[in-house]
Protein backbone atom coordinates (compact mmCIF):
# COMPACT_ATOMS: atom_id res chain seq x y z
CA UNK A 1 0.00 0.00 0.00
CA UNK A 2 2.59 2.09 1.05
CA UNK A 3 4.17 2.10 -2.92
CA UNK A 4 0.61 3.44 -4.07
CA UNK A 5 0.73 6.08 -1.87
CA UNK A 6 4.22 7.14 -2.65
CA UNK A 7 3.40 7.06 -6.35
CA UNK A 8 0.46 9.32 -5.99
CA UNK A 9 2.47 11.75 -3.82
CA UNK A 10 5.35 11.50 -6.98
CA UNK A 11 2.73 12.91 -9.04
CA UNK A 12 1.12 15.51 -6.67
CA UNK A 13 5.59 16.69 -6.25
CA UNK A 14 5.80 16.39 -10.25
CA UNK A 15 2.91 18.61 -10.71
CA UNK A 16 3.64 21.28 -8.81
CA UNK A 17 7.30 21.24 -9.83
CA UNK A 18 5.50 21.72 -13.36
CA UNK A 19 3.71 24.86 -12.22
CA UNK A 20 6.56 26.18 -10.68
CA UNK A 21 8.51 26.16 -13.77
CA UNK A 22 5.45 27.90 -15.95
CA UNK A 23 5.23 30.53 -13.12
CA UNK A 24 8.37 31.61 -14.25
CA UNK A 25 7.94 31.85 -17.42
CA UNK A 26 6.06 34.59 -19.19
CA UNK A 27 2.16 34.70 -18.94
CA UNK A 28 1.69 34.44 -22.86
CA UNK A 29 3.48 30.49 -22.79
CA UNK A 30 0.68 29.19 -20.99
CA UNK A 31 -1.83 29.55 -24.02
CA UNK A 32 0.88 30.21 -26.42
CA UNK A 33 -0.43 27.64 -29.74
CA UNK A 34 2.37 25.56 -30.94
CA UNK A 35 2.15 22.83 -33.81
CA UNK A 36 2.22 19.60 -31.46
CA UNK A 37 0.31 16.85 -30.12
CA UNK A 38 -1.35 19.68 -27.94
CA UNK A 39 -2.29 22.90 -29.40
CA UNK A 40 -0.85 24.47 -26.13
CA UNK A 41 0.35 24.24 -22.27
CA UNK A 42 -3.16 25.12 -20.99
CA UNK A 43 -4.60 22.38 -23.19
CA UNK A 44 -2.68 19.71 -22.03
CA UNK A 45 -3.37 20.59 -18.28
CA UNK A 46 -6.83 20.85 -18.95
CA UNK A 47 -7.22 16.96 -20.05
CA UNK A 48 -4.80 15.82 -17.28
CA UNK A 49 -7.36 17.80 -15.30
CA UNK A 50 -10.24 16.12 -16.59
CA UNK A 51 -8.53 12.70 -16.72
CA UNK A 52 -7.81 12.92 -12.96
CA UNK A 53 -11.42 14.08 -12.48
CA UNK A 54 -12.60 11.13 -14.21
CA UNK A 55 -10.40 8.54 -12.36
CA UNK A 56 -10.86 10.01 -8.87
CA UNK A 57 -14.79 9.72 -9.37
CA UNK A 58 -15.04 6.68 -10.79
CA UNK A 59 -12.70 5.02 -7.84
CA UNK A 60 -15.70 6.28 -5.92
CA UNK A 61 -17.86 3.96 -7.63
CA UNK A 62 -19.77 6.66 -9.86
CA UNK A 63 -21.02 5.29 -13.47
CA UNK A 64 -19.10 7.21 -16.33
CA UNK A 65 -22.44 7.87 -17.61
CA UNK A 66 -22.51 10.01 -15.22
CA UNK A 67 -19.41 11.19 -14.58
CA UNK A 68 -18.77 12.42 -18.42
CA UNK A 69 -21.64 14.37 -18.10
CA UNK A 70 -20.19 16.15 -15.41
CA UNK A 71 -16.52 16.70 -17.43
CA UNK A 72 -18.87 18.26 -19.63
CA UNK A 73 -19.45 20.84 -17.54
CA UNK A 74 -15.97 21.70 -16.15
CA UNK A 75 -14.64 21.61 -19.94
CA UNK A 76 -15.52 25.55 -20.40
CA UNK A 77 -14.41 26.39 -16.38
CA UNK A 78 -11.27 24.71 -17.31
CA UNK A 79 -10.81 26.37 -20.33
CA UNK A 80 -10.76 29.62 -19.13
CA UNK A 81 -8.72 29.30 -16.21
CA UNK A 82 -5.51 31.03 -16.24
CA UNK A 83 -2.32 29.78 -14.97
CA UNK A 84 -2.97 30.37 -11.22
CA UNK A 85 -6.39 28.82 -11.18
CA UNK A 86 -5.48 25.52 -12.92
CA UNK A 87 -2.92 25.52 -10.40
CA UNK A 88 -5.25 25.75 -7.67
CA UNK A 89 -7.42 23.39 -9.06
CA UNK A 90 -4.67 20.87 -9.25
CA UNK A 91 -3.65 21.61 -5.75
CA UNK A 92 -7.36 20.96 -4.70
CA UNK A 93 -7.75 17.55 -7.24
CA UNK A 94 -4.29 16.49 -5.24
CA UNK A 95 -5.91 17.02 -1.78
CA UNK A 96 -9.15 14.74 -3.10
CA UNK A 97 -6.70 12.16 -3.82
CA UNK A 98 -5.19 12.30 -0.97
CA UNK A 99 -8.22 12.25 1.23
CA UNK A 100 -9.53 9.44 -0.73
CA UNK A 101 -6.10 7.22 -0.93
CA UNK A 102 -6.24 7.89 3.09
CA UNK A 103 -9.83 6.55 3.43
CA UNK A 104 -9.31 3.06 2.16
CA UNK A 105 -8.08 0.22 4.47
CA UNK A 106 -6.49 -1.66 1.86
CA UNK A 107 -5.68 -0.18 -2.05
CA UNK A 108 -5.05 -3.95 -2.47
CA UNK A 109 -8.55 -4.54 -2.86
CA UNK A 110 -10.35 -5.58 -6.33
CA UNK A 111 -12.63 -2.94 -7.83
CA UNK A 112 -14.32 -3.41 -10.58
CA UNK A 113 -14.26 -0.37 -13.25
CA UNK A 114 -17.81 -0.09 -16.29
CA UNK A 115 -16.07 2.29 -18.96
CA UNK A 116 -18.43 2.95 -21.85
CA UNK A 117 -16.14 2.26 -24.37
CA UNK A 118 -13.12 -0.13 -22.95
CA UNK A 119 -15.75 -2.79 -20.72
CA UNK A 120 -15.29 -4.50 -18.09
CA UNK A 121 -12.23 -4.16 -15.52
CA UNK A 122 -11.38 -6.07 -12.38
CA UNK A 123 -7.94 -4.50 -11.14
CA UNK A 124 -6.96 -2.78 -7.44
CA UNK A 125 -7.15 0.98 -6.16
CA UNK A 126 -3.31 0.58 -6.53
CA UNK A 127 -3.07 -0.14 -10.12
CA UNK A 128 -5.57 2.66 -10.74
CA UNK A 129 -3.70 5.22 -8.47
CA UNK A 130 -0.63 3.81 -10.79
CA UNK A 131 -2.37 4.04 -14.47
CA UNK A 132 -3.20 8.03 -13.02
CA UNK A 133 0.25 8.68 -12.35
CA UNK A 134 1.86 7.19 -15.07
CA UNK A 135 -1.36 9.37 -17.12
CA UNK A 136 0.52 12.49 -15.25
CA UNK A 137 4.33 11.38 -16.45
CA UNK A 138 3.36 10.91 -19.86
CA UNK A 139 1.80 14.29 -20.82
CA UNK A 140 3.88 16.28 -18.49
CA UNK A 141 6.78 15.09 -21.23
CA UNK A 142 4.15 16.88 -23.50
CA UNK A 143 4.45 20.24 -21.71
CA UNK A 144 7.95 20.03 -21.80
CA UNK A 145 7.73 18.96 -24.99
CA UNK A 146 5.96 22.42 -25.90
CA UNK A 147 8.23 24.37 -23.14
CA UNK A 148 11.62 23.62 -25.50
CA UNK A 149 9.62 23.88 -28.92
CA UNK A 150 9.07 27.86 -27.51
CA UNK A 151 12.73 28.37 -26.49
CA UNK A 152 12.00 27.09 -22.37
CA UNK A 153 13.12 24.77 -20.50
CA UNK A 154 10.83 22.34 -19.23
CA UNK A 155 10.80 21.06 -15.27
CA UNK A 156 13.21 17.98 -14.42
CA UNK A 157 9.84 15.92 -13.16
CA UNK A 158 11.50 12.08 -13.75
CA UNK A 159 10.73 9.99 -10.57
CA UNK A 160 14.52 9.86 -9.16
CA UNK A 161 14.43 13.51 -9.18
CA UNK A 162 11.30 12.71 -6.58
CA UNK A 163 12.85 10.24 -4.81
CA UNK A 164 16.42 12.62 -4.40
CA UNK A 165 14.03 15.43 -3.51
CA UNK A 166 12.36 12.43 -0.50
CA UNK A 167 16.11 11.92 0.89
CA UNK A 168 17.53 15.86 0.92
CA UNK A 169 14.06 16.65 2.76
Amino acid sequence: MKDAIQLYQYNIWANHRVFEQLNQLSDDIYKKEVESVFPSVSSVLVHMYQVDYVWLKALKGEKFDDIIASVRQITEELAAANLSEMKSKFEDMGRQYETFIQNQSDLHAQTTIHHPYFGTLETSYADLIGHITNHGTYHRGHISAILNQLGNKGASTDYIFYLYALQNQ
